[in-house]
């Protein structure tokens, strides 16, 4: 029985994983106006419009 388990959830997280593919997560440098460090910004975006959001 526990095989059976195992099997029925591999298929549901094959469909998510497939969607997950179309996703990237993206990291930013920003620099801050007060002092002028950076700050890092972390932001997950659809792998479409990755250059659009670094264009911002």
């Amino acid at each position: 029985m526990a095989k059976a388990a195992k099997t029925a959830i591999k298929t549901k997280d094959q469909k998510a994983a497939a969607d997950a593919k179309n996703w990237t997560k993206v990291i930013r440098a920003v620099r801050s106006p007060k002092s002028g460090a950076y700050t890092f910004k972390e932001s997950i975006v659809h792998k479409d419009k990755i250059k659009e959001y670094l264009a911002q």
